[in-house]
């Protein structure tokens, strides 16, 4: 397949390493640094098991020029995501399959300002990595992509699935990908959200009795939100899933913390905005969620306050 990733950091240069062993793999990214090391010294992705491997995908900052991707996949912080597929619309054919495996819900409303609903692929994926050098991916952990659609049958991804597993990153697809997405947020849009508002690790998320209230507040909204569009999850099995997470990795800082704590924008809009969201939409109060959205915005621009 002719595949282009739209972003190189962790998670984009894994994707782009992995699927360059049997495919024509294409690297976009904004920053000539990165580019420029992908193109004279590979991509490097260095396994849980101490190992290493270099790929060598094409790298370039700018598609132009360029002949229709088969897949694309959007690897990237969600604000910058509008912004890339408008720099990168020369390679959108009427075949192009738009693939997010981005945190939050909802990116297909964007996905589809760019091609059909039939033609968009929205998935999570159990592997996780990070980054601290251009161009070099630390692969943390392992699992499942799962891949769904908004319209019709998964089934027709079956082929994107093969693809992907043949290169070492097993893949399905399912029809229940949504549940799936939704299923992996909990965390996120609950104690994820709150390490960011308090500057704490996950570990006094749960041992702090009121932090974990407001934890507990914000779990409860997303389930209601969930059940009325029509995907059951049980409050107690989620509270005791986030909870497990937070005691299991006690000074686990995540990447929204960092966000904040460096002044950076975050994507608590597409995270715990969703949520919110689809509340509205479907008429479901989220006071919780919507009060965590404003602080983290007030906390993402404090260091401009003089």
């Amino acid at each position: 397949m002719k595949i282009t990733v739209l972003g190189s950091g962790a998670m984009g240069g894994l994707f782009g390493a992995y699927l360059s062993r049997e495919n024509e793999v294409t690297m976009v990214d904004r920053s000539e640094e990165k580019v420029s090391k992908m193109k004279t010294e590979g991509l490097v992705v260095n396994e849980p098991d101490g190992s290493s491997n270099v790929f060598h995908p094409n790298a370039v900052t700018s598609t132009e020029g360029m002949e229709p991707a088969d897949l694309i996949i959007i690897f990237m912080n969600s604000r910058f995501s509008e912004a890339a597929l408008n720099s990168n619309k020369g390679i959108m054919g009427p075949n192009t399959y738009l693939m997010t495996l981005q945190n939050g819900s909802g990116h297909e409303e964007l996905l589809g300002k760019f091609v059909p609903q039939e033609n968009i692929i929205i998935g999570t994926t159990q592997h996780n990595a990070n980054s601290q050098i251009p161009a070099v991916s630390n692969h943390g952990g392992s699992g499942v992509t799962h891949l769904g659609v908004v319209t019709g049958s998964a089934s027709r991804l079956q082929h994107i699935a093969d693809t992907f597993t043949a290169c070492g990153l097993e893949a399905d697809v399912s029809d229940d990908v949504q549940k799936m997405i939704w299923n992996k947020m909990f965390t996120n849009v609950s104690a994820s959200a709150l390490t960011a508002v308090l500057q704490m690790p996950l570990g006094y998320i749960t041992a702090n009795e009121n932090a974990w209230a407001v934890c507990q507040k914000l779990i409860r909204e997303a389930v209601d939100v969930a059940a009325a569009m029509g995907m059951e999850f049980d409050y107690d099995q989620k509270v005791a899933e986030v909870k497990a997470v937070c005691d299991n990795g006690p000074k686990g800082l995540t990447s929204i913390y960092t966000d904040v704590k460096n002044g950076r924008r975050s994507e608590v809009d597409t995270i715990s905005g969703s949520i919110a969201r689809a509340g509205k939409k479907k008429g479901v109060p989220t006071p919780t969620h919507d009060c965590i959205i404003n602080l983290i915005h007030a906390m993402e621009v404090k260091g401009e306050y003089k």
